[in-house]
C-alpha cells in the first residue's frame, strides 16, 4: 500500500503545482509565459509546459501572442454561473441597488471564502467617490470594515487557528498583542453588530458594514456603506448603523426565502483553509 500513498501524494503536489500557475494572474499581470509558469509553480520548464498545456484544454487559459496564456472561457462561464447561482448575490442584487438610489450611498456587497475577502456586487451612485471597488477585487483581510465585521462573526476555533497563521499581522493591524486580545476585539465588533473604520482602506473614506449569515449563522459576507469622511461626518452615525443592518438582515431574509424552494441551497460557507495565511 505505501507505494500507492507515494504515487497518491506525488499527484496531488503535481496538481497543487499546476493549479499555483492560475495565483501569476492579478490586475498588474494578465498574461503568463513558461518562464513565469515554472517560477510560480517551482518546476522545470518542461513540466510548467505541460502545465499550461492542461490548463489550456480546460479551458482555464487560451494563448496568446509571443507565447504567453491569457485566462480562458471557462473562468468567464463559471464566473457568470457563479453571479446568478449564488444565493448572496440573487438576495442582495436588487435590495443594494434599491437602497443605494433612495439614499445616494455607495453600498458594497463582499463575500467570504476562508482565505480573502472579495468584492461581490456594488451600487454605485455617488461617482464624486471612485468606483474602485469592482467585483472580483479582494480586500484586506485585518483592514478596513468589511473585513473586521466578518472575522468577528466566525467561531472561536476559527478565529484561534486564523491568529495562530497571522499572529505577527494582526499585531500590525491593531487588533490585537495576543490571542486573548484579539478574541477580546472580534466579541466586541460581534457584540456591536456594526464596524465603522476610517481611512483604513482607502485614505478619507468610510465604510459602515454589517455581516450577512445563513441560515445556520454562518457568515457569508457583510453589506457595507462607502462614503467620505466629510458625507459621514454630516450624518448621524446611529441611523447609519441602524440602516446597514436593516439592509443585511433583509438580505438574510432573502437567502432563507429562496432556500425554502430548494431542498439545499449552496452558499459559500465561512471555512478557513487548513492553513489560512493571509496575504491579500
Amino acid at each position: 500500500m505505501a507505494p500507492l500513498e507515494d504515487e497518491t501524494e506525488g499527484k496531488m503536489n503535481s496538481l497543487d503545482k499546476m493549479l499555483s500557475v492560475l495565483n501569476g494572474f492579478n490586475e498588474d499581470n494578465l498574461m503568463i509565459d513558461v518562464a513565469q509558469a515554472a517560477e510560480l509553480s517551482g518546476s522545470s520548464r518542461a513540466s510548467a509546459y505541460r502545465y499550461l498545456q492542461a490548463l489550456t484544454r480546460s479551458g482555464l487559459l487560451t494563448p496568446a501572442s509571443g507565447g504567453s496564456y491569457v485566462i480562458g472561457s471557462r473562468v468567464i462561464e463559471l464566473e457568470m454561473l457563479k453571479r446568478e447561482n449564488d444565493p448572496l448575490l440573487r438576495a442582495a442584487r436588487y435590495l443594494i441597488r434599491y437602497y443605494a438610489d433612495c439614499m445616494g450611498m455607495n453600498i458594497m456587497l463582499c463575500s467570504y471564502y476562508g482565505d480573502k475577502v472579495l468584492c461581490a456586487d456594488n451600487a454605485w451612485p455617488d461617482h464624486s467617490i471612485p468606483e474602485i471597488y469592482k467585483p472580483g477585487r479582494s480586500m484586506p483581510i485585518f483592514k478596513g470594515a468589511m473585513a473586521k465585521v466578518i472575522l468577528a462573526n466566525l467561531s472561536p476555533s476559527q478565529l484561534k487557528s486564523i491568529h495562530s497563521w497571522n499572529a505577527e499581522r494582526i499585531r500590525e493591524s491593531g487588533l490585537g498583542e495576543t490571542l486573548e486580545a484579539f478574541l477580546a476585539r472580534m466579541a466586541e465588533i460581534r457584540s456591536a453588530g456594526v464596524t465603522i473604520t476610517q481611512s483604513e482602506v482607502v485614505d478619507g473614506l468610510v465604510g459602515i458594514a454589517a455581516p450577512i449569515r445563513d441560515g445556520e449563522e454562518r457568515v457569508l459576507g457583510s453589506v457595507v456603506f462607502v462614503l467620505s469622511i466629510e458625507h459621514f461626518n454630516s450624518l448621524e452615525r446611529d441611523a447609519l448603523a441602524q440602516e446597514i443592518r436593516h439592509i443585511a438582515s433583509e438580505i438574510e431574509h432573502g437567502i432563507l426565502r429562496a432556500s425554502k424552494f430548494a431542498a439545499t441551497a449552496p452558499t459559500a460557507a465561512a471555512r478557513p483553509r487548513r492553513v489560512p495565511v493571509y496575504r491579500g
